[in-house]
């Protein structure tokens, strides 16, 4: 017997463990009980209410009383608060109302904070006359009860329930409740304190158009105060000595904070955002710098929202963007990217989308913070947020020059391709690259970029970037024109069908249908030739048996594809009208950067020359011409030059607001075509897709003359880069026929300036 007992003490904390156990399971119980208890009597009255009204009601009723459980009158108060809406008006004023009553009285606090939670719904079913003469009353005294959870309550439904009183209750009765409890709150209530944060946003813009100056500005410094609250006393704490009293008081200040942070957009509409500057600028600025991630957190979160609506005074919150970009915190940071792109638009545009200038010039500490963030997420665990913040890059054609983004993020974005280890991080630098590459506005960057893909990826010694070569190359053909694609990456994709590795045969094979949709018959009919003597090849050569499979499965379906044609299809219109886009986009940018270096030139030119020019202009004034007549006419008279000077003048003007446009389609992909041009319309040429301010009107015959002569010699390089030249040696090409339409033009122009 005494080893027995001797045995019972040692096993009595385990004994304890399992009471404690016990007790956890059955409450557990009793909760699901109850749910499962509530969902019974919904599903049962939605469906037989005509039926089982008095069913339900009499033991609802029954069930109500102060002689039943605590339980009990719990499930009770909630069934009330769902089925309220579902009874009638008399069943209303004579069984319901009688019982909300009972049950906000009841002796048990639980009983009363429960019920006043659900006052909410039952306002809702029965009414704004009988909510003001019923439910008001009640929630007045439940404000002013004893237990903190029932005061709680009280005060959360007022503020859910501000919208259906009107201005006379708002003022006579719930304004002066509402300052009531901001001043309890930091001298005997601190129990609602973070409610009282979280709902300040809400209720001051509910009691808005009443507050008088003084009240405005007492709340406004009430705001202020909680924004700061704890701060002060973090100062000389030792965490060694720190009491878990003032432990758990500053998780309620850092509480509280945050709350405020979360409220901080509806503090601005409550000071109107032209009053910024004075009342919350230094407000915001200890939130941004706040000591706890919580609450740096929710303001990098609400940064948008406070960005719109500054609107034209963003500038204001400049070094605040990037406080938060360097926070040491990757929280903080992958919360501040998720609307990235739209803040810096803001920035650069000064919240005005007229605004052609861009104001981020004024900012020179972004881009190393932009590069100082994503150096911080590669060298984290956290890929995810670095995949986010690589594919939010993608907006940077719009922020920054391209000058800026080749020197200081294209580099990088080469890097993570070729050394990062995780897959979706690579695929998003390598998409990231291409747009940056799309919007490149100096031609020998881009062929510099393109001769780095195709040799350090496409003939790269490591398996693992050449299948990056593929991924690059299935966004070139997504972002760019079909014609750029088959020029610089069509071989040097299909010579892969020779790699030694069956991984990068088989995601080739894989690609070769969107290849294969890049050709445009008659032009490209040499390159579908190569495309089928490779497949051919691989029908025949191929040993691996998984590669062979996916090559018998590829060539069926590049047997059902169709082929586009040079001309228009009804098959293929919308494809066909937004590859057009691009291309012409390509070709802008090709044109402005040749009239920025014949800025440049002008402008070395002596002072004689260009006093020589204009004088010339002004002498010799050109009569009206044909729009259909070509940019460029060789052989013409002093007047004609002069012409030429004038477009090329307009085309500069173009090119230098096409810098600051925003390139949108979720900076990423291309943007559809704005409009569909009719067939009879014969495809007036416009760039859309560039921007709004943006837009060329172009005849199809100057069109057709400058893709004819320019677009190849603006394409060349001095570094032979391994591609194709669509329709070089096809007679067939449309584009080369509009050279002849123009003589008769030219003959025209010199005989109209021969004879005056």
């Amino acid at each position: 017997m005494v080893l027995y007992f001797s045995h019972f003490e040692h096993s009595d904390v385990f004994s304890l463990q399992i009471f404690s156990l016990c007790m956890v399971l059955f409450a557990m119980l009793v909760i699901i009980l109850n749910l499962y208890l509530v969902a019974f009597y919904l599903a049962l009255f939605s469906l037989l209410f005509p039926h089982i009204t008095h069913l339900i009601l009499n033991p609802l009723v029954s069930k109500a009383q102060l002689s039943q459980t605590v339980q009990s009158r719990l499930v009770s108060c909630k069934i009330l608060g769902k089925l309220t809406n579902k009874f009638d008006a008399h069943a209303i004023k004579r069984e319901i109302l009688p019982l909300v009553k009972s049950l906000c009285q009841d002796v048990e606090y639980e009983v009363r904070s429960c019920m006043c939670r659900q006052l909410e719904n039952i306002a809702q079913g029965i009414g704004t006359e009988l909510t003001k003469s019923v439910v008001l009353p009640e929630l007045i005294e439940l404000s002013r009860d004893e237990g903190s959870s029932v005061r709680l309550a009280a005060f959360e439904t007022l503020v859910n329930l501000l919208d259906i009183f009107d201005t006379d209750d708002r003022s006579q009765t719930i304004l002066p409740l509402v300052k009531s409890f901001c001043e309890k709150s930091f001298k005997a209530d601190e129990s609602i304190l973070i409610s009282l944060s979280f709902h300040l946003g809400k209720l001051c813009h509910g009691l808005y158009g009443i507050f008088t100056p003084d009240q405005h500005l007492r709340f406004l410094e009430f705001y202020k105060k909680l924004c700061t609250l704890g701060l002060q006393q973090e100062n000389g704490h030792n965490e060694n000595q720190i009491s878990p009293q003032i432990l758990e008081q500053e998780k309620k200040y850092i509480s509280v904070r945050k709350n405020c942070a979360y409220n901080f957009p509806a503090m601005i509409v409550f000071v109107d955002p032209k009053n910024f500057h004075m009342e919350l600028y230094s407000t915001f600025f200890c939130l941004c710098h706040d000591p706890e991630v919580p609450v740096r957190y929710t303001i990098a979160i609400c940064f948008y929202e406070v960005s719109k609506l500054l609107n034209s005074g963003v500038y204001l919150i400049h070094k605040e963007l990037i406080t938060l970009l360097q926070d040491e915190s990757l929280e903080v940071l992958d919360a501040l990217i998720d609307h990235l792109p739209e803040i810096l638009e803001l920035m650069s545009t000064g919240g005005e989308s007229s605004v052609q200038e861009n104001k981020l010039s004024s900012l020179p500490d972004l881009i190393p913070a932009l590069t100082a963030a994503e150096q911080r997420a590669a060298a984290s665990l956290k890929w995810r947020t670095h995949e986010k913040l690589l594919q939010k890059y993608a907006c940077l054609p719009h922020v920054i020059s391209s000058d800026q983004i080749y020197y200081r993020f294209l580099q990088r974005m080469f890097t993570i391709m070729m050394t990062n280890n995780v897959l979706p991080v690579q695929k998003a630098a390598s998409r990231t690259l291409c747009i940056f590459l799309r919007y490149n506005r100096k031609q020998e960057q881009r062929h510099e970029v393109i001769q780095k893909l195709i040799e350090q990826l496409g003939q790269g010694k490591s398996y693992w970037n050449r299948l990056r070569f593929l991924d690059t190359c299935e966004f070139i053909i997504e972002i760019f024109s079909k014609s750029f694609f088959c020029k610089y990456f069509f071989l040097p994709a299909i010579e892969l069908t020779h790699d030694p590795v069956a991984n990068v045969r088989m995601k080739l094979c894989c690609l070769l249908p969107k290849v294969k949709s890049t050709l445009k018959i008659p032009a490209d009919k040499h390159l579908l030739q190569q495309l089928e003597m490779c497949v051919r090849k691989l029908l025949c050569q191929e040993k691996d048996k998984d590669v062979l499979a996916i090559v018998k499965r590829t060539v069926l379906e590049l047997d059902r594809m169709e082929m586009s044609m040079d001309a228009f299809q009804k098959k293929f219109y919308e494809k066909d009208l937004l590859d057009q886009e691009k291309e012409r986009e390509e070709l802008l940018l090709l044109e402005m950067e040749q009239l920025e270096k014949e800025k440049q030139q002008n402008d070395g030119r002596p002072m004689s020359d260009k006093t020589f020019e204009k004088k010339r202009r002004d002498t010799k004034t050109p009569t009206t011409l044909p729009k259909s007549i070509p940019v460029s006419v060789p052989g013409t008279s002093p007047g004609t030059s002069s012409t030429s000077k004038e477009i090329k003048k307009s085309k500069l003007i173009r090119s230098q607001s096409f810098n600051n446009q925003a390139f949108h389609a979720k900076y990423g992909s291309l943007d559809k075509c704005a409009s569909k041009t009719s067939a009879a319309a014969a495809y007036t040429p416009s760039v859309s897709g560039l921007a709004k301010t943006s837009m060329i009107s172009l005849s199809d015959d100057s069109f057709r003359t400058r893709n004819a002569s320019s677009a190849p010699s603006s394409f060349s390089s001095n570094t032979p880069l391994p591609g194709t030249s669509r329709g070089t040696g096809s007679s067939a090409d449309p584009k080369s026929s509009g050279s002849k339409d123009t003589q008769p033009r030219k003959a025209t122009l010199k005989s109209r300036k021969s004879n005056p």
